[in-house]
């Protein structure tokens, strides 16, 4: 059954906390606070939660490998993944640890393994392990290598499911989810904040204590309503193909990233069935396009893709290769820039009481959401302490 809706009522125009974005970052954290036993109202601006960046990614639970020692993406990820698979474990959500190789192709790509596993073990990721050409072939027979990373905790997950989980507890709490509730405005008051809400053509407020913005790929140009030197947003957009036939792998397979590249290279991963795809790539826009290419640009970027793959699945039947989805991550960073970090500041960064934004929430956000949730209930609890 899809969670109940809500519209804006005349009782519903204060709340202690308004939560922007339904998102899995924004649920996350009205979760986090309804079980803190704090009211709460999420608006999305879409007709369900969940409908941009949280539904179209490689629905990964990341362990935590590349990311900056000291990062949030390290830290939030690292912590997120054990909460995570607890949540599901506790909820009966479909989830598979299946574990990811990083396969190797060459002897510099081996001195890359290396640099990978110290990243790791830098972030608290203990349990990786190196395995040769051997080792490689015995679990992976169509994979070519010549040794590979072993990371035994990084799984997959229906994310649908995780999020209509979180979805429950928000609504078992009594709080709530505004669906097509697009924010027009934004003003601080005496005590909180004004929301000026358009909810289905009618014009709104809703005045609220903490204003929390969640807004994924629309958190930036929010933020510019209420402050000023607030960085750019960088539509990244990432594209799936689909691998049809006999499932051929058993474990993800990801390349050793290429260097000054803003991904992780064209990897596969697996469904819930065991359905192969492969992806995301990345090219950033200037607006919101999911839009899958055709014709010659389709054809193009299959043939550069197949080249790509056949580095580690030399089999690889171009035939079997077709368009699927498109993804579209929040980036701060620019093409040839270096990645950024998450960035999620309350007053003490950005001067403003009473409200925390979460800005360039990409991957590991998925991984990561149990944790951020957990950490703005921290911010808020030490700032009202």
């Amino acid at each position: 059954m899809p969670p109940s809706s809500h519209n804006i009522t005349s009782s519903d125009l204060f709340t202690d906390y308004l939560v922007i974005g339904a998102g899995v970052i924004g649920l996350s954290i009205a979760k986090h606070l309804s079980d803190a036993g704090k009211e709460c109202l999420v608006i999305e601006k879409q007709g369900l939660f969940g409908e941009e960046t949280s539904s179209r990614n490689s629905e990964v639970i990341h362990a935590g490998i590349y990311y900056p020692q000291g990062s949030f993406k390290a830290r939030l990820c690292v912590t997120g993944k054990h909460q995570l698979y607890n949540y599901c474990q506790q909820r009966a959500i479909e989830h598979k640890p299946l574990g990811k190789l990083i396969v190797a192709t060459c002897s510099e790509e081996e001195e890359q393994l290396s640099l990978i596993e110290s990243k790791a073990q830098a972030n608290g990721v203990l349990d990786l392990e190196r395995l040769s050409q051997a080792q490689v072939n015995a679990l992976e027979p169509n994979v070519k290598s010549t040794s590979a990373l072993l990371s035994p905790s990084t799984g997959i997950i229906d994310a649908h499911q995780y999020m209509l989980s979180l979805v429950g507890d928000i609504e078992d709490a009594s709080n709530a989810i505004v669906y097509k509730a697009e924010v027009t405005g934004i003003e601080p008051t005496a005590n909180g904040w004004t929301v000026s809400i358009n909810n289905q053509g009618e014009q709104l407020t809703v005045q609220c204590r903490w204003l929390i913005n969640a807004a994924g790929l629309h958190a930036n140009a929010l933020a510019e309503l209420y402050m000023t030197d607030v960085p750019p947003i960088h539509y990244c957009r990432g594209l799936y193909f689909s691998y049809s036939g006999t499932p051929v792998f058993q474990h993800l397979i990801y390349p050793v990233p290429e260097k000054n590249t803003v991904g992780l290279g064209i990897h596969a991963t697996l469904d819930m069935a065991g359905q192969v795809k492969f992806g995301p790539d990345t090219q950033y826009l200037d607006s919101i396009d999911y839009q899958m290419p055709v014709d010659k640009a389709l054809a193009e970027i299959k043939a550069k893709w197949a080249q790509a793959i056949k580095r580690y699945f030399p089999t690889l039947d171009e035939q079997k290769l077709q368009p699927s989805y498109a993804g579209i991550r929040p980036k701060l960073s620019g093409p040839n820039e270096a990645a950024q970090d998450f960035r999620i500041e309350g007053p003490n960064e950005h001067g403003l009481s009473n409200l925390i934004h979460l800005l360039g929430i990409e991957s590991p956000g998925l991984t990561s959401s149990l944790a951020i949730g957990e950490y703005v209930l921290q911010l808020i609890d030490q700032y009202e302490s």
